[in-house]
């Protein structure tokens, strides 16, 4: 249930090892206002395990150049692309309706695979003795199944249907969100470019399809001043470097409004019930930072995937599902899943935090900025080895499928 990077890829995997499956999506479309589209080398690493790497090429993508810090407009460090001693390719922008096209083609083309879009689910089917065998459609249909996997996003209404609590850790932030057509030269020249100044903090890249992306934070749940697209960009470039801030000034017409993104973080307490999974956003809704979500959602579907399909093409060789082996099962891909999620939600916390203080130390940044000709160094190596594990996961991933 859900066709966003969990559910297609696990689906796909699915299919491919015999298990019948069938994939609902709600959504007529798999475009959005807004998906992840930054593959990191761990997300990279589970698109290889899965045979899907190749499919980059054919897809709109672009290499990201570098990562770039800049303190009320003047650049404080950068850290290319990809980064030194890591030995694999680096951050990869692609763009995410096109990955999940590529890879729901190919899980069409199996003769044991069946796609549904624009079909909602309206509640479970339930065995007498509790088990979740099944979904009812908005339309009618019911759809039994002898494991129903809930891949329904971070508001997963098939996890408040099972029963199976969320667990929400406060967040200080929302982000506002622009999309701003491409106009001219990359003003970022490939990199991803974070602002921290007296007017806030904000990021930009240019994405994968084209077009300036920029997330401004907000106060979570604090109500913003209303004021225009226009005005809020000409904030955004009084603490821009100077290719920037003539590129967010130079915008002909008036901007879209941006959309806000309320930036909610938990952890499922549970991550399954007898005869129901949840993976990706549904299990572990994530902050944006670092893009952890798609490429948690991959590596979910890569372990689900790899301990699923032995289980269930022996199931469906058998024309049944032992429930208590497959329950098992379950409970392993969350013990084998958890520990990952928790660590990088905990590494997102902290690089949040880090970025508010900094935002309210003017005498600080002031303080960097006049010593960036010999502290960037440092800061540049210091940076680039926080990143690891959100680069490179906590996990190993060859040895979590076993």
């Amino acid at each position: 249930m859900g066709a966003g990077p969990a559910g297609s890829c696990l689906a796909l995997l699915l299919a491919q090892r015999g298990v019948p499956v069938t994939l609902v999506e709600a959504a007529t479309r798999l475009e959005r206002q807004f998906r992840g589209e930054a593959l990191m080398p761990h997300g990279l690493e589970a698109l290889e395990a899965m045979g899907l790497a190749r499919e980059l090429d054919a897809l709109p993508h672009r290499a990201l150049a570098g990562w770039r810090f800049c303190l009320d407009g003047r650049p404080l460090f950068r850290v290319a692309e990809p980064m030194e001693g890591e030995g694999q390719p680096g951050c990869l922008l692609v763009s995410q309706p096109a990955l999940l096209a590529a890879v729901i083609a190919r899980l069409r083309a199996l003769g044991n695979a069946r796609v549904l879009l624009g079909q909602r689910v309206s509640g479970l089917i339930r065995q007498q003795c509790g088990r979740i065998s099944g979904v009812q459609l908005a339309g009618g249909e019911q759809l039994p199944a002898s494991l129903v996997v809930a891949c329904d996003g971070r508001q997963s209404s098939l996890r408040e249907a099972a029963g199976l609590e969320l667990r929400r850790r406060a967040s200080p932030i929302d982000v506002l969100w622009f999309a701003l057509p491409e106009a001219g030269p990359d003003p970022l020249a490939g990199d991803f470019t974070t602002m921290v100044g007296a007017e806030g903090i904000f990021s930009a890249f240019v994405s994968a399809s084209g077009g300036l992306q920029l997330g401004w934070v907000l106060q979570a749940g604090a109500t913003e001043p209303h004021v225009s697209p226009r005005q809020r960009l000409e904030r955004m470039a009084r603490q821009s470097p100077p290719e920037l801030a003539a590129a967010l000034r130079s915008q002909p017409g008036e901007p879209a409004e941006p959309m806000r993104l309320r930036v909610e973080v938990g952890l499922a307490k549970r991550w399954w019930c007898p005869g129901l999974l949840l993976l990706g956003d549904a299990a572990h809704p994530m902050s944006p930072v670092r893009a952890q979500g798609i490429n948690l959602a991959l590596r979910d579907a890569w372990v689900a995937g790899q301990l699923l399909g032995e289980a269930l093409a022996s199931a469906s060789a058998q024309h049944a599902a032992p429930a208590r082996s497959l329950d098992a099962v379950l409970a392993r891909i969350e013990a084998l899943r958890q520990p990952e999620t928790l660590g990088l939600q905990d590494l997102q916390a902290k690089e949040t935090a880090r970025g508010l203080w900094l935002q309210r130390q003017s005498g600080l940044r002031r303080l960097l900025q006049a010593s960036s000709g010999w502290l960037a160094p440092p800061l540049a190596h210091h940076w680039q080895r926080s990143q690891q594990p959100l680069r490179q996961g906590i996990t190993d991933l060859a040895s979590l499928g076993r």
